[in-house]
Protein backbone atom coordinates (compact mmCIF):
# COMPACT_ATOMS: atom_id res chain seq x y z
CA UNK A 1 0.00 0.00 0.00
CA UNK A 2 1.33 3.33 -0.76
CA UNK A 3 0.00 5.01 2.17
CA UNK A 4 1.97 3.20 4.49
CA UNK A 5 5.47 4.68 3.96
CA UNK A 6 3.51 7.72 4.38
CA UNK A 7 1.52 7.00 6.96
CA UNK A 8 5.38 5.70 8.98
CA UNK A 9 6.72 8.71 8.04
CA UNK A 10 4.49 11.25 9.59
CA UNK A 11 4.62 8.50 12.66
CA UNK A 12 8.65 9.21 12.89
CA UNK A 13 7.89 12.92 12.16
CA UNK A 14 5.66 12.47 15.62
CA UNK A 15 7.40 11.18 17.72
CA UNK A 16 4.48 9.31 18.52
CA UNK A 17 1.74 6.28 17.37
CA UNK A 18 -0.80 7.14 14.84
CA UNK A 19 -4.11 5.53 15.71
CA UNK A 20 -7.34 5.42 13.92
CA UNK A 21 -10.43 5.11 15.60
CA UNK A 22 -13.09 3.74 14.76
CA UNK A 23 -15.87 6.90 14.79
CA UNK A 24 -19.94 6.12 15.16
CA UNK A 25 -21.06 7.30 11.83
CA UNK A 26 -24.29 5.15 11.50
CA UNK A 27 -26.91 7.39 13.64
CA UNK A 28 -28.30 4.42 16.16
CA UNK A 29 -29.03 6.70 18.61
CA UNK A 30 -31.64 8.63 16.09
CA UNK A 31 -32.86 5.78 14.86
CA UNK A 32 -33.85 4.17 18.46
CA UNK A 33 -35.42 7.44 19.56
CA UNK A 34 -37.68 7.12 16.79
CA UNK A 35 -38.65 4.03 17.30
CA UNK A 36 -39.30 4.59 21.53
CA UNK A 37 -41.17 7.72 20.51
CA UNK A 38 -44.22 6.05 18.66
CA UNK A 39 -47.06 5.31 20.54
CA UNK A 40 -48.70 1.44 20.17
CA UNK A 41 -51.35 3.33 17.67
CA UNK A 42 -49.05 4.96 15.87
CA UNK A 43 -46.57 1.95 15.33
CA UNK A 44 -49.89 0.35 13.93
CA UNK A 45 -50.25 2.97 11.28
CA UNK A 46 -47.05 2.99 11.02
CA UNK A 47 -46.85 -0.86 10.15
CA UNK A 48 -49.84 -0.97 7.95
CA UNK A 49 -48.96 1.96 5.91
CA UNK A 50 -45.35 0.71 5.97
CA UNK A 51 -47.04 -3.03 4.31
CA UNK A 52 -48.95 -0.74 1.43
CA UNK A 53 -46.09 1.16 0.75
CA UNK A 54 -44.00 -1.91 0.35
CA UNK A 55 -45.99 -3.93 -2.17
CA UNK A 56 -48.11 -1.15 -3.75
CA UNK A 57 -45.67 1.47 -4.37
CA UNK A 58 -45.29 1.10 -7.63
CA UNK A 59 -48.76 2.50 -7.94
CA UNK A 60 -48.33 5.72 -6.00
CA UNK A 61 -45.07 6.18 -6.89
CA UNK A 62 -45.55 9.48 -8.06
CA UNK A 63 -47.07 11.08 -5.14
CA UNK A 64 -44.09 9.24 -3.30
CA UNK A 65 -41.46 10.94 -5.04
CA UNK A 66 -43.12 14.69 -4.64
CA UNK A 67 -43.46 13.73 -1.16
CA UNK A 68 -40.03 12.67 -1.02
CA UNK A 69 -38.18 15.42 -2.38
CA UNK A 70 -40.74 18.20 -0.53
CA UNK A 71 -39.69 16.16 2.59
CA UNK A 72 -35.61 16.82 1.71
CA UNK A 73 -36.28 20.47 0.61
CA UNK A 74 -37.63 21.06 3.84
CA UNK A 75 -35.04 19.65 5.51
CA UNK A 76 -32.59 21.52 3.58
CA UNK A 77 -34.35 24.80 3.92
CA UNK A 78 -34.46 24.96 7.55
CA UNK A 79 -30.50 24.65 7.58
CA UNK A 80 -30.13 27.41 5.16
CA UNK A 81 -32.78 28.66 6.84
CA UNK A 82 -30.60 29.06 10.38
CA UNK A 83 -28.21 31.33 8.57
CA UNK A 84 -31.10 33.48 7.05
CA UNK A 85 -32.66 34.05 10.36
CA UNK A 86 -36.13 32.08 9.79
CA UNK A 87 -35.86 28.42 9.40
CA UNK A 88 -40.27 28.07 9.29
CA UNK A 89 -39.84 30.29 6.03
CA UNK A 90 -36.60 28.68 4.81
CA UNK A 91 -38.60 24.72 5.47
CA UNK A 92 -41.60 26.14 3.77
CA UNK A 93 -39.74 27.49 0.44
CA UNK A 94 -37.20 24.63 0.26
CA UNK A 95 -40.38 22.15 0.69
CA UNK A 96 -42.19 23.67 -2.38
CA UNK A 97 -39.31 24.11 -4.28
CA UNK A 98 -38.34 20.23 -4.59
CA UNK A 99 -41.53 19.24 -4.62
CA UNK A 100 -42.02 21.39 -7.63
CA UNK A 101 -38.72 20.44 -9.39
CA UNK A 102 -39.53 16.73 -9.39
CA UNK A 103 -42.48 16.75 -10.54
CA UNK A 104 -41.56 17.09 -14.57
CA UNK A 105 -37.95 15.73 -13.57
CA UNK A 106 -40.39 12.96 -12.28
CA UNK A 107 -37.83 10.17 -14.38
CA UNK A 108 -34.54 11.91 -13.10
CA UNK A 109 -36.17 12.16 -9.44
CA UNK A 110 -36.91 8.23 -9.34
CA UNK A 111 -33.40 7.60 -10.56
CA UNK A 112 -32.16 9.45 -8.03
CA UNK A 113 -33.93 7.86 -5.14
CA UNK A 114 -33.35 4.42 -6.61
CA UNK A 115 -29.59 4.85 -6.18
CA UNK A 116 -29.57 6.35 -2.81
CA UNK A 117 -31.74 3.12 -1.64
CA UNK A 118 -28.89 1.04 -3.13
CA UNK A 119 -26.41 3.10 -1.59
CA UNK A 120 -28.24 2.57 1.98
CA UNK A 121 -28.49 -0.97 1.77
CA UNK A 122 -24.34 -1.34 0.80
CA UNK A 123 -24.07 1.03 3.87
CA UNK A 124 -25.89 -1.45 5.72
CA UNK A 125 -24.23 -4.40 4.87
CA UNK A 126 -20.87 -2.24 5.78
CA UNK A 127 -22.52 -1.35 9.13
CA UNK A 128 -23.43 -5.26 9.33
CA UNK A 129 -20.03 -7.02 9.18
CA UNK A 130 -18.59 -4.21 11.67
CA UNK A 131 -16.47 -2.76 9.23
CA UNK A 132 -14.86 0.79 9.90
CA UNK A 133 -17.68 3.56 10.63
CA UNK A 134 -15.44 6.44 9.02
CA UNK A 135 -15.19 4.27 5.82
CA UNK A 136 -19.09 3.73 5.76
CA UNK A 137 -19.29 6.14 2.31
CA UNK A 138 -17.01 4.04 0.42
CA UNK A 139 -19.67 1.03 0.94
CA UNK A 140 -22.32 3.19 0.37
CA UNK A 141 -20.60 4.93 -2.81
CA UNK A 142 -20.59 0.79 -4.29
CA UNK A 143 -24.63 1.08 -3.93
CA UNK A 144 -25.57 4.14 -5.60
CA UNK A 145 -23.54 3.78 -8.34
CA UNK A 146 -24.80 0.35 -8.79
CA UNK A 147 -28.26 1.46 -7.97
CA UNK A 148 -28.02 4.60 -10.08
CA UNK A 149 -26.78 2.22 -13.14
CA UNK A 150 -29.63 -0.30 -12.79
CA UNK A 151 -32.12 2.54 -12.02
CA UNK A 152 -30.92 3.66 -16.06
CA UNK A 153 -30.85 0.68 -17.20
CA UNK A 154 -34.44 -0.55 -15.85
CA UNK A 155 -36.36 2.83 -14.24
CA UNK A 156 -39.33 0.35 -13.24
CA UNK A 157 -36.63 -1.50 -10.82
CA UNK A 158 -35.53 2.05 -9.29
CA UNK A 159 -39.27 2.57 -8.69
CA UNK A 160 -39.93 -1.01 -6.97
CA UNK A 161 -36.06 -0.68 -5.07
CA UNK A 162 -36.87 2.68 -3.36
CA UNK A 163 -40.55 2.15 -2.64
CA UNK A 164 -39.60 -1.70 -1.16
CA UNK A 165 -36.85 0.16 0.74
CA UNK A 166 -39.31 2.72 1.93
CA UNK A 167 -41.58 0.28 3.10
CA UNK A 168 -39.11 -1.79 5.06
CA UNK A 169 -38.26 0.76 7.07
CA UNK A 170 -41.65 2.20 7.99
CA UNK A 171 -42.73 -1.51 8.50
CA UNK A 172 -39.85 -2.41 10.74
CA UNK A 173 -39.70 0.58 12.82
CA UNK A 174 -43.48 0.24 13.78
CA UNK A 175 -42.50 -3.41 14.32
CA UNK A 176 -39.71 -2.65 16.47
CA UNK A 177 -41.61 0.20 18.38
CA UNK A 178 -44.81 -2.68 19.20
CA UNK A 179 -42.41 -4.89 20.80
CA UNK A 180 -40.28 -2.12 22.44
CA UNK A 181 -43.77 -1.34 24.34
CA UNK A 182 -44.56 -5.33 24.87
CA UNK A 183 -41.38 -5.76 26.78
CA UNK A 184 -42.24 -2.49 28.98
CA UNK A 185 -45.03 -4.25 30.13
CA UNK A 186 -43.60 -7.72 30.94
CA UNK A 187 -42.30 -8.03 35.05
CA UNK A 188 -39.54 -8.07 34.97
CA UNK A 189 -38.96 -5.77 31.91
CA UNK A 190 -36.54 -7.11 29.72
CA UNK A 191 -34.24 -5.25 26.87
CA UNK A 192 -33.78 -7.02 23.93
CA UNK A 193 -35.09 -5.25 21.25
CA UNK A 194 -32.75 -1.93 22.96
CA UNK A 195 -29.66 -4.75 22.90
CA UNK A 196 -30.57 -6.26 19.39
CA UNK A 197 -31.01 -2.51 17.58
CA UNK A 198 -27.78 -1.05 19.43
CA UNK A 199 -25.29 -3.68 20.06
CA UNK A 200 -25.68 -6.37 17.03
CA UNK A 201 -24.27 -4.63 14.43
CA UNK A 202 -26.25 -7.46 11.70
CA UNK A 203 -29.34 -7.20 13.50
CA UNK A 204 -31.04 -3.91 11.66
CA UNK A 205 -29.47 -3.99 8.55
CA UNK A 206 -31.00 -7.53 8.26
CA UNK A 207 -34.35 -6.34 9.50
CA UNK A 208 -34.64 -3.76 6.80
CA UNK A 209 -33.10 -5.92 3.95
CA UNK A 210 -35.52 -8.62 3.94
CA UNK A 211 -38.59 -7.29 3.56
CA UNK A 212 -36.93 -4.86 1.11
CA UNK A 213 -36.08 -8.20 -1.31
CA UNK A 214 -39.60 -9.57 -0.59
CA UNK A 215 -41.48 -6.27 -1.57
CA UNK A 216 -39.28 -6.10 -4.92
CA UNK A 217 -40.42 -9.60 -5.17
CA UNK A 218 -44.40 -9.20 -4.97
CA UNK A 219 -44.29 -5.89 -6.54
CA UNK A 220 -42.59 -7.29 -10.20
CA UNK A 221 -45.35 -9.93 -9.82
CA UNK A 222 -47.83 -7.12 -9.10
CA UNK A 223 -46.46 -5.20 -12.70
CA UNK A 224 -45.82 -8.13 -14.39
CA UNK A 225 -49.77 -8.33 -14.60
CA UNK A 226 -50.64 -4.56 -15.12
CA UNK A 227 -49.93 -3.88 -18.57
CA UNK A 228 -51.33 -0.23 -18.10
CA UNK A 229 -48.88 1.02 -15.66
CA UNK A 230 -45.84 3.28 -17.42
CA UNK A 231 -43.41 5.89 -15.87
Amino acid sequence: MIYMPLLAEAQQAAGGTIEIENVDVVPMDFIWTQITALTWLQAVLAISFGVVYLMYGWRIFRVLVVICFALIGMFLGIKVGQFMGSQIWGGILGLILLAAISMPLMKWCVCLLGAVAGGILTAGVWYAFELPQMYIWAGATVGIVAGGMISFIVLKASVMLFTSLGGSVITVVGMLALLHLYEGLQEPVTTYVHDLVMEQNWFFPLVLTIPTIIGIIIQNKFVKHSHKWEL
